[in-house]
This record gives structure tokens, sequence and C-alpha cells, in this order.
């Protein structure tokens, strides 16, 4: 006598949960084996890559104006000379924004001046000019004494920054913003030894870039 055997619904019912269980589990499995399969790619491009931070020095540096109110206003007009360079081989640099100002004692003596957006391409160098301005600007009580002093001493340090946002380029992939800072020093001749005219300094100095 030949036996019959019979599966009930409930019993096909967990195989099919099984098997579906199975089919999300693969398909978890293989999404996350490519995705981490791309950034291991990334991260090795990167790190093979691996870009070197924009280079920056101050070329000149002119003080048309720089004169303190009685009620402590600052008027003042700086025209200065920035020189760029990307030093990787291999990855261009978009710069997106760059914000110039000039600082005296740690307080800021012009306003911010935008320079135009560029792309910077590898190993490439570019000039950039800025005139630096402020009217009525609102200084410490204390400026014009320091100032006095650096007269008396024959020289007068101020510090030109700029902040700003640029992207790395690699090919035809182009990375997020980063923001960047760069910092320069200058030194010029101040009071009695100072020649006629406006303050200059053509001397280069290496300006110090953060990202």
């Amino acid at each position: 006598m030949s036996q019959i055997h019979a599966k009930s619904p409930q019993h096909c019912a967990k195989k099919k949960l099984i098997n579906i269980t199975n089919f999300h589990k693969k398909l978890f499995y293989t999404f996350t084996t490519f995705f981490s399969s791309i950034l291991l790619i990334i991260f090795i491009f990167w790190f093979i890559l691996h870009p070197n931070k924009p280079q920056f020095a101050l070329k000149q540096a002119d003080i048309y104006q720089l004169s303190v109110s009685q009620t402590h206003l600052l008027n003042s007009t700086i025209q200065l000379t920035l020189a760029s360079t990307n030093p990787n081989q291999r990855v261009g640099i978009y710069y997106d924004e760059i914000q110039v100002y000039a600082s005296y004692k740690s307080q800021q003596i012009t306003l911010h001046s935008s320079l135009p957006s560029f792309y910077q391409d590898c190993k490439d160098s570019n000039l950039l000019s800025a005139v630096l301005v402020a009217n009525a600007l609102p200084v410490a009580p204390s400026f014009n004494y320091e100032l006095g002093i650096d007269q008396m001493v024959g020289r007068l340090v101020l510090n030109l920054k700029a902040n700003g946002l640029l992207r790395w380029k690699v090919g035809t992939w182009v990375s997020g913003k980063y923001r960047f800072s760069v910092g320069c020093v200058v030194v010029l001749v101040f009071g009695p030894y100072a020649p006629a005219g406006p303050l200059m300094s053509k001397q280069g100095t290496q300006c110090s870039t953060t990202i």
C-alpha cells in the first residue's frame, strides 16, 4: 500500500517565510559588501594621491591710509598681492570663496574683501590682488597708543588673513567643500625712518595655511 505524504498549509507558510528571510539577508550582505568596496576604493585612491594643501605667499603690501579719530574710529586703505600655488601633481583645486582682511594687535582694521572664485590646475600658480578698506571702523581706545609705540620703534607689524572654501578635483571626481585659513605677517618701516608716501613692503613672505 502506498503512503500519502501531505504538507500542511502551516508548514508551507513557514518554509516561505524562511526563504524570504534568507533573501533579505543575502540582499543586505550584497549591498554592504558593495558599499564597503566603494568606500575602500575611495580611501585607497585618496591615500595614494594624498593632496597637499595649497601654498600662499605675500608678494606686496602697501598701506595708503591708517588714521584714527579722537572718537576711536579708524580709516584705512591697504593694497596687497598674494601668490597662490597648487603643489599637487594630480589634484586640481576649486576656490569657491576667499575673504581677505587685515588685523593689527588682534584688532581687525579693514572690512572683508571678496576675491573671485577660480580653478587652479596641478602645479599652477596665480596672483591675487585685493584692496582692503575701512571707513569709521570702531577700534579699542588703546589703538592710538599702540600705534604711537610702533612709530617710535620704527616698524609696523600687520597680519593679513584669508578665509575661504575649496574643493579638490581628481579626474572627473570633485570632493566636498573644505574650509581653509591663510595667515601672513608683514613688517613695514614705520615712523621717522619711513620714506615719504605710502608704507610699502615688497619683500616676499611665506604664509601659513590650515585646512
